[in-house]
């Protein structure tokens, strides 16, 4: 089965933390807090702004993104979690460094 969002909302998938601390304690499931970074699955086309002109999303597929604690709603598909959220619930895209800088 496929999912299309409609309108300015994206489908995510969440990216689990580490389940160790950097002082190597594993925390238990009970203990962790839920990600609040994830990875878009699908977009809509956009919203239509005041004149009707469809606006296009920021977001694309593959994006790694981060999000409110409580953003988006949650739902299950194909028996996987997921989150359907606007995108103005998205507080920003993480880009990896594509340069390395040398040291000087």
């Amino acid at each position: 089965m496929t999912f299309r969002p409609l309108h300015d909302r994206v489908l995510v998938r969440r990216i689990e933390a580490d389940e160790r601390t950097a002082g190597g304690i594993i925390i238990p499931d009970t203990a962790k807090e839920k990600p609040q970074e994830g990875e878009v699955i699908a977009v809509g086309p956009g919203a239509r702004d005041e004149s009707g002109k469809l606006v296009e999303l920021d977001v694309k597929v593959g994006d790694r993104i981060l999000f409110g604690k409580w953003s988006g709603t949650e739902i299950r598909l194909n028996g996987e979690d997921l989150l359907i959220m606007k995108e103005s619930d998205v507080m920003g895209v993480i880009e990896q460094a594509t340069a390395v800088k040398k040291a000087a």
